[in-house]
């Protein structure tokens, strides 16, 4: 049994390898793409010894293209975190912050920064739009907690009340596209879209230190949220303090969701695809499932801004396009192969 758990662990950090090494080549792969194509080498020589390339290579790879690249990774691991502990302590297959309303809520922030120039938060300038939809995500995640607390509801009822919030505000969007003026209705789609070609240091620095942040607390209750999978009754016979755990682990979850939305937009289906793909990849064990989950999310979200680059020569398309053309498939699998079973 010893050597069965050993053989068990080894192949997982092996997996943990081997995703880290991907995330490594896509994370190359993407600084060299772009209108000016570069080598792997000349990228990989940017990137150790920029001193030693010339001066438009290391401006085009330091200032332009790696904080883009460095946002498709932390955003998609903090997406896809996000969603892989909402889908544990809510017991739902199909909850991310795409399908249960937060990024519905934050785009619609956004919006009314963009049309109204109301903010939500005493901030200015080029953080009003994050802002807002910070706050409206945040407001939006505390809902679906405080709702899923309530007596009587169950897993089909969180999922049409994610929908419920999803067309909530996007029927509020489209009432402020209607009276927006060209340039703002145009800021609006845009954004709403997902892109990362707007990604900075500054956002970059905040998502990130998000999530080494988070991370540490997620991992401190690894064994409770295991436990939690086993059902509530389970896990209070382990001692296990449901309640706590449940509010705490949602407020953590609603930064986490909230703040790389709020810098790239709406982005669908990374913290749905990325959680399912570690638990077949790691099962159920928060210490391997968790840092699986990132390396998922993040490898997806560099795919995908890879694929932006290359589906029309010259130009990037939006990553949110990308990433539901790849989700929505999935989204369907999931749905039918969970029909007449319990998750």
């Amino acid at each position: 049994m010893q050597r069965h758990y050993r053989a068990l662990v080894a192949r997982r950090l092996m997996v943990l390898f081997g995703l880290s090494a991907v995330l490594l080549v896509c994370l190359v792969c993407d600084i060299a793409l772009g209108p000016a194509s570069y080598s792997f080498g000349e990228v990989v020589s940017a990137l150790v010894r920029p001193d030693a390339v010339s001066a438009q290579l290391k401006v085009i790879v330091w200032d332009i293209r790696l904080p883009v690249a460095m946002m498709a990774v932390v955003a998609g691991a903090a997406l896809s975190v996000a969603g892989a502990q909402m889908q544990t302590i809510l017991a739902n297959p199909l909850a991310s912050p795409f399908t249960l309303g937060i990024s519905a809520a934050a785009g619609f922030g956004a919006s009314l920064a963009l049309v109204v120039g109301v903010a939500l938060v005493p901030v200015a300038g080029d953080w009003m739009v994050p802002g807002n939809a910070f706050v409206m995500a945040i407001l939006a995640a505390l809902f679906i907690h405080f709702a899923s607390t309530m007596r009587g509801v169950t897993v089909e009822t969180m999922i049409l009340l994610g929908i419920a919030l999803v067309f909530t505000f996007n029927a509020l969007m489209a009432l402020l596209q209607y009276t927006a003026s060209e340039q703002a209705l145009a800021a609006v789609v845009f954004w709403t879209m997902g892109s990362l070609t707007k990604s900075t240091w500054s956002s970059v620095g905040i998502t990130a230190a998000v999530l080494v942040v988070t991370l540490p607390l997620f991992m401190r209750h690894s064994w409770a949220l295991t436990a939690l999978r086993l059902g509530d009754d389970k896990a209070a016979s382990f001692g296990v303090n449901v309640r706590r755990l449940r509010l705490e682990t949602m407020l953590t979850v609603s930064l986490l969701a909230a703040v790389p939305v709020a810098f790239v937009g709406t982005i669908g289906f990374v913290g749905l695809v990325g959680p399912h793909i570690a638990r077949m990849l790691m099962g159920e064990d928060q210490r391997f499932f968790l840092p699986g989950a990132m390396l998922c999310g993040a490898v997806i979200l560099s795919l995908a801004s890879i694929i932006s680059k290359l589906v029309v020569p010259g130009a990037v398309l939006p990553i949110g396009i990308i990433t539901a053309l790849v989700g929505v498939p999935f989204f369907f699998s999931l749905i039918f192969t969970s029909r007449g079973r319990s998750w």
